[in-house]
């Protein structure tokens, strides 16, 4: 019963929200009920998501299972990244040491900024016209 020890992790970026569960397995990923290359058709993509685990060496130590929603491929990428982080730290504090330096520890606050009256974007202005 001591091998379903489960830690939990919840990562956000822009406007998803990720919740990682992760067990002690065999390095079985699972996004949504997908597959993680399945769900994250891009290379460069799944790096990124992949390094926290990459940084502490945990690859095949660990199953991983991810239940997120909202935004686009790249926000949910980021917010998982950040729930496998703060799982990681869970299983092991000390694990921090790695993972701060590296930037995986911070949430990314960066999101879109909202339109403003008078502009066609948040800061784009009308074409100006001279006469």
């Amino acid at each position: 019963m001591a091998n379903k020890v489960q830690h939990l992790g919840t990562g956000r970026r822009k406007k998803s929200v990720a919740r990682v569960i992760i067990t002690n397995g065999t390095g079985k990923f699972v996004i949504n009920g997908r597959e993680f290359e399945d769900y994250i058709p891009s290379a460069a993509v799944r790096l990124d998501v992949m390094q926290p685990i990459v940084l502490t060496e945990s690859e095949n130590k660990f199953d991983i299972t991810v239940n997120v929603f909202g935004g686009g491929i790249s926000g949910q990428a980021g917010a998982i990244r950040l729930g496998i982080t703060r799982a990681l730290l869970e299983v092991n504090p000390e694990l921090r040491q790695t993972l701060k330096p590296a930037g995986l520890v911070t949430r990314d606050p960066r999101a879109k900024e909202r339109k403003k009256y008078g502009l066609k974007k948040a800061r784009r202005a009308p074409q100006f016209s001279k006469r």
